[in-house]
């Protein structure tokens, strides 16, 4: 079985859907710190057959995780100092987001307009459906 070592200070990105790691890696621009990162992939879940889990170590206050549960809404996280957990926190989903998800709508300006930000609000919570603000396209990963 693999073992990863636990972490002193840090955040573990716990029951990312499998295969999702990746982008929550380069939304959170992790390869831009100098921070140790463990990403796990379609690790062995009970509750969700395979998962993937990000580990990462150093300063708290440093990581962004305020949307990401528009990018996975079960996604969990765990803060931790001093070796312990300090906090489990389950991720809600923003009323809105921007460039954090791309409207894949081809005639949408976002797709002609460079610089423009891509803009996002929830529209339907309990399906976690969320509509381009500009072309009111539907985004729905799950």
């Amino acid at each position: 079985m693999l073992n990863i070592s636990g972490l002193y200070e840090g955040v573990v990105i716990d029951h990312i859907k499998a295969g999702g790691a990746m982008n929550i890696y380069e939304y959170l621009n992790l390869e831009e710190y100098d921070f140790t990162v463990a990403i796990i992939k379609n690790a062995h879940s009970n509750k969700m057959g395979k998962k993937d889990i990000i580990k990462i170590e150093g300063p708290l206050e440093t990581i962004n995780i305020g949307v990401l549960g528009a990018l996975d809404p079960n996604i969990t996280v765990n803060l931790i100092k001093d070796d312990k957990i300090i906090a489990k926190k389950r991720l809600d989903l923003p009323d809105t987001v921007t460039n954090v998800l791309m409207c894949k709508n081809p005639r949408c300006i976002t797709s002609i307009e460079q610089g423009l930000p891509h803009k996002f609000k929830l529209t339907d919570r309990e399906h976690g459906i969320y509509r381009c603000v500009y072309c009111e396209s539907k985004f729905k990963d799950k």
